[in-house]
């Protein structure tokens, strides 16, 4: 904690393996950071390890419990920048995620997405996964570029901007970017709802069409209210969520050469 007693700041950082998210975060850490504010990194168990590693403060591991995340906010940091599992479904450890860092007590800063441009161009299919994370993302890190056609990446950047997505698209360079503070700035500009304060609410009439809060059904007794659900967690009744997100465990199982850390 802080010496203000503030509560901490926490940047969940997504992506796949291999696209070089704890390098990247070192650089955030060394050059976006006041002077004499601590940090700490708290990286998925599951996680291979990294010749970065050795450059994240704090460095701890979380694990899964059933469902739910096993770990506790690093007691000291004002900054605690948790990293997922990247061959594992981004869905289920958001999910995941909101609940533990209300009940930890952490206030999110920034949802940071590093993308693997080289696997991202080999395998057009995983456009869904990264426009899965893309959804719940402040800032989008564009990493391993190296070897990537420039078409590629204006298409890629286009299909969001096409979409008036919010959240910003950064450029990394041997690891680096440009302006490690604009990327840890903890302003929001991410298309989900998931993390606001206060929940959005959905209004529907007795024929289950979905109506505006101010607007008056035919028949006012059969105006229902629920809270509104971010997309991506929606389930069917079934229990199987309704917008399907591709495996990344077997496309990078297929990668050549084998993805690392």
């Amino acid at each position: 904690m802080s010496a203000s007693a503030d509560p901490p700041l926490v940047y969940l950082i997504l992506g796949a393996a291999g696209s070089g998210r704890r390098e990247v975060l070192a650089d955030l850490i060394d050059g976006g950071l006041p002077d004499g504010e601590s940090a700490a990194v708290l990286l998925s168990a599951a996680e291979l390890p990294d010749e970065f590693d050795a450059r994240l403060p704090g460095l701890t591991r979380w694990t899964w419990h059933d469902t739910h995340l096993a770990a506790s906010l690093p007691a000291g940091a004002a900054r605690v920048f948790f990293v997922t599992d990247g061959r594992a479904s981004p869905v289920d450890q958001i999910e995941a995620f909101k609940p533990w860092l209300a009940a930890q007590g952490g206030v999110l800063a920034r949802v940071l997405c590093v993308v693997h441009c080289r696997l991202a161009e080999a395998h057009p299919p995983l456009l869904a996964w990264f426009e899965t994370c893309v959804h719940f993302a402040d800032i989008v890190l564009l990493n391993r570029r190296e070897g990537v056609a420039n078409k590629w990446l204006s298409e890629f950047r286009a299909h969001f901007a096409k979409q008036f997505y919010p959240c910003l698209f950064e450029p990394v360079k041997a690891g680096r970017v440009a302006n490690p503070a604009l990327v840890l700035e903890p302003q929001a500009r991410r298309l989900s709802h998931l993390f606001d304060e206060g929940e959005e609410w959905v209004f529907t009439d007795g024929d289950g069409g979905e109506i505006d809060e101010q607007e008056e059904a035919e028949d006012e007794d059969e105006v229902t209210a629920a809270p509104a659900e971010d997309p991506y967690l929606v389930r069917d009744a079934a229990g199987r969520r309704v917008k399907r997100v591709p495996d990344m465990a077997k496309y990078l199982a297929a990668a050549t050469p084998p993805v690392e850390g």
